[in-house]
Order: structure tokens, then C-alpha cells, then sequence
């Protein structure tokens, strides 16, 4: 009873208007600094990954880089012919307007259709790539002034700077869409499990207290780990879920002691006994969270360094609430009830039951029972039945989410289709960058024209091109342009054909060349490549992470081992299923999506990264349970059977709220988002109730007293349990 969580939980316990006012502090304190120092936001070199990162690092050192751009489109606002005089003339006025911005680079000649219905102005922008978003704002007041100005025609604009802000925007209406799902939801799940508004609503106020002081230390840890702009979404899944699910555990522990007690015990000696038992399980869980996502950072990409920035943040966040703040909350609580309690007493009344025994219901010892009975068939039956979802995997199909993918109802993504439709032979610009000794510049000025000339003659590649060289004379680069929209096949292989082909036989020829081709198509195949390069790094650090981590909580080799392959199990499941929904187009109709035919590739690194981490939720509480019980003298088999049974309620209502919250991010317009929601929500369902109901005990009873070896001390209790009493548990808080 001397370890570190029960210590603290003893000093909050003791003094819970400290403990609350001093988590109240910490959490302004932390909003508070964020907000000071501000976000420090990825850069573009942040992003840069594979040939594609090197020939951009390339282009920037000579200040060649391709500029973000926005295009105009100029049109009849009939849907007729175009008007070439009015359409020139509102052309000239854009123009002159965005020349005097001073967000704006240059301003191109305008450009024609070829069913010359359309006329186009593209505008480059100054500075970062990333920060092209920001400055959107001006340019589309230039264009709506112009449009003010010629009525009689439709001024539309888009370009990767507006759709970027349109996605931003999306992503926001959408987390509010998710809050208000999810919230709700998670609250009537609370109410249910212990039928007390009040109980109910300190879980999801410390959640939500934990998310507000995780996004203000995010910010200031952004200044040593840039946030990709993801931090605040991963801190609001991860946040909520682990936030509640930690509470959850410790609350209802205290409930469990509180109705074996029979009011003997006062509350600060209740929360005691939750910390030493359920306090060390939400201790374990959040540092083997932590330890799981930190191999992310092995990744060495930007994104994955700031999910796993914010998920390791509120994780922590939420272990130290769970320490601090709730077992104060839960002595002021408890003592109005004895207040209550006594008052009833004093009239005549009955006391009322306190809800939060351990018997475990008739539902669970039924789902239980065909692991009890015949353990073998059911052990078999529910692999055999995961590998059946695994058997999709075969086809999985990883690709990076291009723009194309973005939802249709962000405006600038409807006149993208319309900029690609009226100009084809604008969709894609693969930048070749050559950089050699400056002596050199006529020879790779030469080979460079020679790779024009063969593209020119390549259906693949449109005869449009142009050759820029630097000041000094040591890097050059040529754009070419390609016909294709940038997810598709054909804009795929005129890669491969400039960098398998024409580059080794032209600019590779030349002697200490160094070149590479950048461009949005060259980036899309260079990322699953450059994650499909660090996945065996990732994945066999996770693997030892999780399995040191087991060994850690429950002294058990084979406990270690067991658990590693159930996750392995149920993530290779959950994945699998997800391959099956949405690289088929039959449940288009059902989750809102349009299929891209294949997986975003962040997504089942993301998944086997935070599943192991969340799976060990379950893991350390059901077999703390059990363990905590053959310490006191129970044999295995009993043990395992109790020990699930009594923590059923509590893991079924943690994983209703997990589902819940990545559930609601299906419903996000984003695809890769919806890809991430719905395969972690399949993964926790298949996790808390097929392999943590059948296969997890199963596996236990036909292990028998080896599912402990080499745990010294569950041997001695096994081995002569007449001296322990099975009626109070035995907390080993070594």
C-alpha cells in the first residue's frame, strides 16, 4: 500500500479541496502557457519524404520550388458561349488586383479552354507551401470583387491553397458533429452503468478537463515536435476514450469496495484500496499506451510524430487525473453519501444498495460458459473465425489520400473538377530537378531538353514544358505536364517512365549529376513507400514494447507472449475488415464515402500502434483481476472464470464508449479520417468481446498454472492457498 499511486491518491483522498482546486490550476496553467506560446506549425521541409523530398530540398536551395497556387476560372454564368471581350476585360482587372497583393507572387497570361469556354488565371503565391492556406482570404476578396464588377459572368476559384482551407474547415464542422454524438452518447452509457447522473458526470468531466489540458501542453510541446495539424484531433479521439475508460476503472473499483464493505470503511480507505488495485492497472495502461505510441516517432514522418505527440500527451494527462483529481472527487462524493446515508438511518429508513457488486450477472456467466466448458473448441472456433477477416488482408491496396479524395461539398473541390475538366492537360506537373557542377550547366541543359523532347512523344505526357535554371548555374528544372488526373493510373506510370527511363538515360548520363522528380504524384507514391520501409522497424519495436510491458505488469513470459499474438490477432482482423468495407464500393450507401479502391496508408501503421496500446486497457485490468485473485489463494481455473466475469460490466461499458467515439469519426467527410474511426471501433468490439470473452480465457484454462510461469509469487499462492483468504484481495504493488 505504499506505492506511488496509492500514495498520491492517500494525499488527495486526505485533502480533496487541494487535489481539486490544484487539477483546476493545472489544467488553466496549461491552456493558459499553450495559448501564450502558441502552435509551431510543420514546415513543408517537415513533410518532405523519399526522391520526391530530395528533389524539392533540391528546388529550394536554388529557389526553384514550385509555388502554391490558386487558378480563377472565368465563365459564362449562362453555362453558354463565353464572351471573350467581358471575359479578357474582367481578366485584365483580376490581374491588375492580385499583382498589387502583396501575399502574391505572379500572375501567368490568362489561358483558354479548348472549347474556349472557359478562361483561367493562375496566381502563385509567396512564401511556405503549408502557409499558402492563410492567405486565401485575400485572393478570394480580389476575385468576388471582380465578379461584383461583371456580373454577367461566373468567377470561381480553387487551387491546393483554397482546399486546404476548405478541408480545415470541414474537419472542424465535423469534430463538432463527432463532440455531439459522442458526448451524449457517452453520457447515457455512464448513467446506465451506475445509474447516478452525478457518478455519471465526473468520468466525462475529467475527460474533457484532461482534452483542455492536453491541447495547451500539445502547443508548447509543438516547439520541440512540430504538429502537423493533427494533434488536436488525435487528442480528442484518444482524449475522451482513455480519459473515461481510466476513470471508469478506478470509479468502479471504489464502487466494488464501497458495497463489499457495507459502509465498515470510510471513503478515504476506499479510495486507498481502488488506487492499490485499479489505480496500478490505469498506471500500467497509460505508460504501455505511451511506450506503444512512442514507436511512431521511428516512423520518421512528421504526421506520425504529432499523432503520437497528442495521444502520448493526454494519455499522461489523463493517468494524472485519474491519481489526483478523481480520488478527491470521489472522498466529497462519498461523504455526502455517508452524510445521506446517516440522515436515512436517523429517519428509519433503509439504506439505499450501492450499485458496483462483483457477481457479474447472468448475460456474461452465459457468454462465458462455452469457454468454461470446452475451452479447446472455443479457443479454435474464435481464431479460426478471426482469420477468416484476416483473409481480406491479401488484397489490402495502400496508397496516399491525394486530393481527388477530398469531399465534393467543400466549394473549391467542385471547381477543381470543373478546372480539370475544361484544362486536362493542366492536372499534373512533374518537376525534374538536376543539380551539378556549374561547368556542367550546358550538358544538363541539353539532357533536359532531350527528356521534353521524348515526353512530347509520350501519350502519357502532354508537348508542354519548361526548363528554369538557377543564378549560380548548378541546378536546373523542367516541369512537364500530364493529362491524368493525380490518382490515377496512367499519372503513376508517367512517373515510373521518367524515373525508370528517360532520367537514366538522359540527365543520369551526365557525370555527378544528382537529380530526382517532385511534384504531388511523385509525393503520393513516395510516402506508403518510404512507410512500407519503416513498418518492420515500427512493428518489431512495438511488438517488444507490448511484450515487455505484459511481462512488466504480470511477472508472466507466457502471459507476455499471449498477449502480443491476441493483438496481433485482432488488429490483422479489424484490418481486414476494414480492407473488405472500403476498398469494395457495396457499403458506399451505408458510411457516406465514395471508394478510392484502396487503404490510406497512414492508417494501419496508426492502428497496430494505438490498438496494442489501448488493448493493454483490458489486458492489465481482466488480468490484474485474475492475477489478484490467485494471489489470494484461488486456483487458475476459478480465478480466470471470476475474474472476467467481474470485470465484464465495467470492460463492456469502456469499450461502448471507446466504439462511440471512434464511431462518430465515420461519420467525418475526410477519408482517411473515416478509415481510422471505423477500423479502431471494429478493432476495441472485436477486442473486448470476442478475444477478451473467448479466446483470452479459453487460452488461460488450457494453460493452466503456466499461464503464470516464471511468477515466483503466484506459484507460492497456488502452492498452499489454506493460508490465504479468497474474501479481501491481495494487491502486489511491487
Amino acid at each position: 500500500m505504499n506505492s506511488l499511486s496509492v500514495r498520491v491518491a492517500r494525499w488527495s483522498a486526505r485533502h480533496p479541496w487541494r487535489a481539486i482546486v490544484g487539477w483546476l490550476v493545472f489544467v488553466a496553467l496549461c491552456l493558459g502557457v499553450g495559448s501564450a506560446v502558441g502552435t509551431n506549425s510543420a514546415k513543408t521541409a517537415d513533410y518532405r519524404v523519399g526522391e520526391a523530398g530530395r528533389a524539392e530540398a533540391l528546388a529550394a536551395e536554388a529557389h526553384l520550388e514550385r509555388r502554391a497556387a490558386e487558378q480563377v476560372l472565368i465563365s459564362s454564368r449562362s453555362g453558354g458561349a463565353l464572351d471573350q471581350g467581358a471575359a479578357r476585360a474582367a481578366a485584365d482587372d483580376l490581374t491588375e488586383r492580385m499583382r498589387r497583393l502583396p501575399e502574391v507572387a505572379s500572375v501567368a497570361d490568362p489561358l483558354l479552354s479548348e472549347d474556349r469556354r472557359v478562361l483561367m488565371v493562375e496566381v502563385a503565391l509567396k512564401g511556405e507551401e503549408r502557409d499558402a492556406k492563410d492567405k486565401v482570404d485575400a485572393l478570394v476578396a480580389q476575385t468576388s470583387a471582380v465578379q461584383k464588377e461583371h456580373p454577367g459572368l461566373l468567377l470561381e476559384e480553387t487551387g491546393s491553397p483554397s482546399v486546404s482551407k476548405g478541408v480545415d474547415r470541414q474537419r472542424s464542422d465535423d469534430l463538432a458533429l463527432s463532440e455531439a454524438i459522442t458526448l451524449p452518447v457517452t453520457l447515457l452509457t455512464l448513467m446506465v452503468v451506475f445509474g447516478s447522473v452525478t457518478m455519471a458526470g465526473v468520468p466525462l468531466l475529467l475527460a474533457l478537463s484532461s482534452i483542455a489540458a492536453a491541447v495547451g501542453l500539445s502547443m508548447v510541446v509543438s516547439h520541440v515536435s512540430p504538429d502537423a495539424g493533427v494533434g488536436t484531433n488525435v487528442i480528442l479521439m484518444i482524449g475522451l476514450a482513455v480519459g473515461v475508460d481510466y476513470t471508469l476503472f478506478y470509479l468502479k473499483r471504489e464502487r466494488e469496495e464501497r458495497a463489499r464493505s457495507g459502509g465498515r470503511l470510510s471513503s478515504e480507505a476506499l479510495v486507498e484500496l481502488a488506487a492499490a488495485t485499479s489505480g496500478r492497472a490505469v498506471v500500467v495502461s497509460g505508460l504501455a499506451v505511451v511506450a506503444s505510441t512512442a514507436t511512431l516517432y521511428l516512423a520518421s514522418d512528421v504526421i506520425f510524430s504529432s499523432l503520437a505527440t497528442g495521444t502520448i500527451v493526454v494519455v499522461l494527462v489523463a493517468v494524472a487525473s485519474s491519481l489526483t483529481a478523481l480520488p478527491a472527487l470521489l472522498v466529497k462524493l462519498g461523504r455526502r453519501a455517508e452524510r445521506r446515508a446517516l440522515r436515512r438511518a436517523e429517519r428509519g429508513k433503509p439504506a439505499r444498495r450501492v450499485r458496483g457488486g462483483t457477481g457479474g450477472g447472468r448475460v456474461w456467466s452465459a457468454l462465458l460458459r462455452p469457454a468454461a466448458r470446452h475451452p479447446l473448441a472455443t479457443l479454435c472456433v474464435s481464431v479460426v473465425a478471426l482469420l477468416a477477416l484476416v483473409v481480406p488482408l491479401a488484397g489490402l491496396k495502400i496508397t496516399e489520400m491525394s486530393r481527388d479524395t477530398h469531399s465534393r461539398d467543400i466549394p473549391a473541390m467542385k471547381v477543381y473538377d470543373r478546372l480539370n475538366e475544361a484544362f486536362p492537360e493542366q492536372r499534373v506537373t512533374h518537376q525534374v530537378v538536376v543539380r551539378a557542377d556549374a561547368s556542367r550547366s550546358a550538358e544538363v541543359g541539353d539532357a533536359l531538353r532531350e527528356v521534353a523532347r521524348r515526353a512530347a512523344a509520350d501519350p502519357l505526357f502532354t508537348d508542354a514544358s519548361r526548363i528554369r535554371s538557377s543564378a549560380d548555374g548548378r541546378t536546373s528544372t523542367l516541369e512537364l505536364k500530364v493529362p491524368h488526373l493525380g490518382n490515377s493510373d496512367e499519372a503513376y506510370d508517367s512517373l515510373d517512365r521518367l524515373r525508370d527511363d528517360f532520367l537514366p538515360a538522359t540527365v543520369g548520363r551526365t557525370t555527378g549529376a544528382e537529380y530526382g522528380v517532385s511534384g504531388d504524384v511523385a509525393r503520393y507514391a513516395d510516402y506508403p513507400a518510404h512507410q512500407n520501409g519503416k513498418l518492420p522497424l515500427v512493428l518489431g519495436a512495438l511488438l517488444l514494447v507490448t511484450f515487455a510491458m505484459t511481462v512488466y505488469a504480470f511477472r508472466s513470459v507466457v502471459l507476455g507472449l499471449l498477449g502480443v499474438a491476441l493483438n496481433l490477432l485482432s488488429a490483422a482482423a479489424a484490418l481486414g475488415l476494414l480492407v473488405l468495407v472500403f476498398q469494395g464500393t457495396w457499403a458506399e450507401g451505408l458510411l457516406d464515402f465514395r471508394s478510392t479502391g484502396s487503404i490510406g496508408s497512414r492508417v494501419p501503421l496508426f492502428l497496430f500502434v494505438i490498438l496494442f496500446g489501448l488493448s493493454m486497457d483490458y489486458q492489465v485490468f481482466v488480468v490484474s483481476r485474475i492475477r489478484e485473485a490467485v494471489l489470494a489463494g484461488v486456483p487458475t481455473r476459478q480465478a480466470v472464470l471470476d475474474g472476467i466475469r467481474s470485470s465484464a460490466s465495467v470492460v463492456t461499458s469502456a469499450a461502448v464508449v471507446m466504439t462511440t467515439v471512434f464511431t462518430s469519426f465515420v461519420f467525418l467527410h475526410i477519408i482517411e479520417m473515416k478509415q481510422m474511426g471505423f477500423v479502431l471501433a471494429a478493432a476495441v468490439l472485436i477486442d473486448a468481446f470476442v478475444v477478451r470473452v473467448m479466446v483470452l480465457p479459453a487460452a488461460m484454462l488450457l494453460l493452466g498454472e503456466a499461464s503464470w510461469w516464471p511468477a515466483r509469487p503466484v506459484r507460492r499462492a497456488t502452492a498452499a492457498p489454506e493460508k490465504r483468504s479468497p474474501s479481501r484481495p491481495v494487491v502486489d504493488v511491487r
